[in-house]
């Protein structure tokens, strides 16, 4: 079988030899311990406050529909970084851009509780949205350049862990800073001291590489002038789009309308530019474009884990966050052990990464189902099941997707896929909740309608003993439980529909590890190895 063909590294001249990648070391080990822990910390610092935006807009007397703003302005600058972080890390050094970055995210999260004006806010968020999205696709990126071949699997699990394990402990982390701290400034601060390890952690451990200064004649400032306000823009009309209406607001509509036009004049020229910031000339092989719609459908799917179920138990029995934290741990904790566990199935000489997608598939859909019967009278215990099943269904699907995928790029192409990827993944984390929400508001008012119809003839009846408030409150709950069993249908006959999709990528076999050999008396290379490694 013909391997795909090399293109050359990011900014690299014809003819360069690569540089290789330094020996793996425990210095190294912690280096990429700090690189993990920051892009945690990154998926941490845009999920915590979104989390506890009521308590931040209370204390700090912003209306609700002001302080969404805030979400979104990191949310714009979380997306419109993505596609140029690891041009940047490879020009100023991967050390160097990411202590800057990182730095930056920290130093802002130290100021921001002390910030009380919203306009002055929005935009210190929209600049730390920024920095911090620049961490998570260096993640990767050090992942297939610093990782050997025996342990590469081990680090696509761990970059897997910032879609299965940050976003779920957040919940648990926003309730301790909320109501154990009892002060909403810990939200922002909370990230301090995990951080600051991660800074000295890179600092000591990544090894310091000269920049590639000579990088900066050969970039595409063009495209980059279009891509980031239309990623910007196009992050703008997803995240707001429920609350103003979509294209019954000219924000919205001159949002939209923007991207697409920015966001077509990127694309385009990122094709045909000799030294591109991302090589989308890669999303012609199977394992690649079929391998991201599937990414960004999981990522979908996957918010209706642990965020769903909590949004409705504090819609219809009012619990606060520390009662439903305990599904976020149930979910994430156990990432730490079954991430390196299915990395270690996946070097099984019999195992199909496609079958185990789909057996991941497979739970994450027989978890939506469970959900489908829910009631009034559920509490956290009724979800454990399909938690569970989440747990274990996550991470099967999402590192075999991670295995299929990378294993289709050279090293030298992993800058280029680790951008895609990053910039797919942040796009549609903002799609997937703006999907739910607009799906649970046409769903609830077309329950509520319902409701309120079939309880029309028998009003007069109930009036005398049932208050107007009461009634209220009832279709309200209704409708939000009905509108939740209907997501968990739909995601529940998505879920199912994947598999088949899944089924079609190419077959990668698990990698062969070399074999060690004698120093004193190296054994020549049979032809079946070269023909392997070749």
């Amino acid at each position: 079988m013909s391997q795909p063909a090399t293109l050359p590294a990011p900014g690299s001249t014809p003819g360069a030899a690569p540089a290789s990648p330094p020996a793996f070391s425990l210095r190294l080990a912690c280096g990429l311990l700090g690189v993990l822990l920051a892009a945690m910390l990154a998926g941490l610092s845009d999920r915590l406050p979104g989390l506890a935006l009521a308590d931040i807009s209370g204390a700090l007397g912003f209306s609700h529909d002001g302080a969404s703003w805030l979400n979104t302005a990191y949310a714009a600058g979380e997306l419109a970084v993505m596609p140029f972080a690891t041009w940047c890390a490879i020009t100023f050094s991967l050390r160097r851009f990411h202590l800057w970055m990182l730095g930056t995210t920290l130093a802002l999260a130290a100021v921001l509780p002390f910030l009380h004006a919203l306009s002055v806010m929005i935009i210190v968020r929209a600049i730390q949205g920024f920095t911090a999205g620049a961490l998570i696709p260096l993640l990767m990126m050090s992942a297939l350049r610093f990782l050997p071949l025996s342990i590469r699997l081990h680090g696509l699990a761990l970059y897997a862990m910032t879609a299965t394990f940050a976003p779920n402990i957040a919940l648990w982390l926003a309730s301790l800073a909320v109501d154990k701290l009892s002060d909403w400034h810990w939200i922002y601060w909370i990230m301090l001291p995990p951080g600051l390890l991660a800074f000295i952690l890179v600092a000591w451990g990544i090894p310091v590489m000269p920049p590639a200064l000579a990088r900066i004649k050969q970039g595409n400032w063009f495209g980059m002038a279009f891509g980031i306000p239309g990623l910007s823009l196009l992050a703008i009309g997803l995240d707001q789009g429920v609350r103003l209406d979509w294209f019954n607001s000219p924000v919205i509509c001159a949002a939209f309308l923007c991207a697409a036009v920015f966001c077509s004049i990127f694309i385009i020229s990122e094709w045909f530019h000799p030294t591109p910031f991302i090589r989308l000339q890669l999303l012609e092989r199977r394992n690649l474009w079929l391998g991201f719609i599937l990414f960004i459908c999981l990522l979908v799917i996957m918010s209706t884990a642990v965020v769903l179920p909590a949004t409705i138990l504090e819609d219809i029995q009012g619990f606060r966050l520390p009662q439903v934290a305990v599904m976020g741990l149930m979910v994430g904790v156990p990432q730490l052990v079954i991430g390196p566990l299915v990395a270690l199935l996946l070097y099984q000489p019999w195992v199909d990464a496609r079958k185990t997608f789909a057996l991941g598939l497979l739970c994450i859909a027989l978890s939506c189902w469970l959900n489908t019967r829910i009631t009034d009278q559920w509490m956290t215990a009724q979800f454990t099941t399909s938690v569970l099943l989440q747990m274990i269904g996550q991470p099967l699907s999402i590192i075999s997707l991670l295995f299929l995928a990378t294993s289709v790029v050279q090293p030298m192409e992993g800058p280029y896929v680790s951008g895609i990827i990053n910039t797919l993944r942040a796009a549609g984390t903002v799609f997937g909740a703006a999907l739910i929400e607009q799906i649970s508001y046409l769903r609830g008012s077309f329950h509520s309608e319902m409701l309120l119809n079939n309880l029309g003839g028998r009003w007069p009846e109930a009036s005398s003993s049932v208050s107007t408030g009461q009634v209220a409150e009832w279709v309200s709950q209704q409708s939000a439980l009905l509108s939740t069993a209907d997501i968990y249908y739909l995601f529940t006959f998505v879920t199912l529909l994947l598999i088949p999709a899944v089924l079609c990528l190419k077959y990668i076999p698990a990698p062969r590890l070399p074999a060690s050999t004698p120093p004193a008396a190296p054994a020549p290379a049979s032809p079946s190895t070269t023909a392997s490694n070749g």
